[in-house]
């Protein structure tokens, strides 16, 4: 039943929780991996969130290879149909862009697709041959946002995305987190990042729980790629830098009244709590905290 905008909440669905590789992570054939490759119900997608507006206009964060399965997720969990009205990207590894190709001519053939992106992002797409031939064809329309600045492009839909700049691996592009304030409440969404060291330096704050209250949000989709830095082996952890989700927890403690839910997202295909009746998501859920579930529809 159609619903006129001002009845029609701004919704985010949370349409994949894996890390980059996804799960099962190709080339793994250990336990971690090796059930999800005979039962289909225990693959994982790659990280990704979509965002209907009050509007009905959709927007897209992250563009990832299981964009195929993600839109028809999004339409399943929250009848979201159409086409894209705009692009969000936090960064540019290779998990959260590996989809872009999708949009050519080759597949959705979209035409002037806004991309909001930081400017250093939006020269990597200068530089891309294949990201430049699309951007000179008029797929896709680079839009650079400025670090913290609310970014209103869309007054309709009823929501609104602060970009804020945070410290992670910059190869390739610089990282931002995305603040998305509905009529409500607010979202945060925070898929990587290196060390809450560095973030929480980066933000002035002593703590997680000071920094969540000073930006007044009620859902945090974390970062929650490894349990612990034992997933890693011999392997440096240089190379992959992320809080296990053993340290965040260890430094909120109990979720105490006032605190927003924080969702740990982008698991590795190592990591535990893709199974939520492990050990592992049972310490997390009795601290009053929560793993992500692909189909999650959070109301802003």
């Amino acid at each position: 039943m159609f619903m006129p905008p001002s009845s029609r909440k701004v919704k985010v669905t949370l349409l994949g929780v894996a890390q980059d590789g996804g799960r099962p992570q190709p080339g793994c054939f250990r336990e971690c991996c090796l059930d999800a490759y005979e039962d289909p119900s225990l693959v994982r997608h790659l990280t990704c969130i979509g965002i209907v507006g009050a509007d009905y206009s959709k927007h897209l964060v992250e563009s990832t290879r299981d964009m195929a399965w993600q839109f028809g997720c999004w339409k399943r969990c929250d009848s979201a149909e159409g086409p894209l009205t705009s692009l969000w990207i936090t960064h540019a590894h290779f998990g959260h862009v590996d989809g872009l190709g999708l949009f050519g001519k080759e597949t959705i053939a979209t035409r002037g697709l806004p991309i909001h992106c930081s400017t250093s992002f939006a020269r990597l797409l200068e530089k891309d041959v294949h990201w430049s031939t699309m951007v000179n064809q008029g797929v896709l329309s680079p839009r650079p946002f400025l670090s913290e600045r609310p970014v209103n492009a869309y007054p309709d839909s009823g929501f609104k995305i602060t970009p804020i700049s945070i410290p992670h691996r910059s190869e390739l592009s610089d990282m931002h987190g995305f603040l998305i304030s509905g009529p409500n409440s607010k979202l945060l969404f925070l898929p990587d990042h290196d060390s809450w060291e560095e973030t929480l330096l980066k933000v002035e704050k002593e703590s997680i729980r000071n920094w969540l209250t000073e930006i007044d949000v009620d859902i945090v989709l974390l970062d929650g790629t490894f349990w612990s830095i034992d997933e890693l082996g011999t392997r440096d952890q240089s190379l992959v830098p992320h809080p296990p989700v053993k340290e965040t927890i260890e430094r909120l403690g109990e979720r105490l009244e006032g605190d927003p839910r924080i969702i740990f997202i982008h698991l590795n295909h190592t990591n535990p709590l893709h199974d939520l009746n492990s050990n592992e998501a049972a310490i997390v859920q009795s601290l009053g905290w929560e793993v992500g579930v692909e189909g999650m529809v959070f109301e802003l």
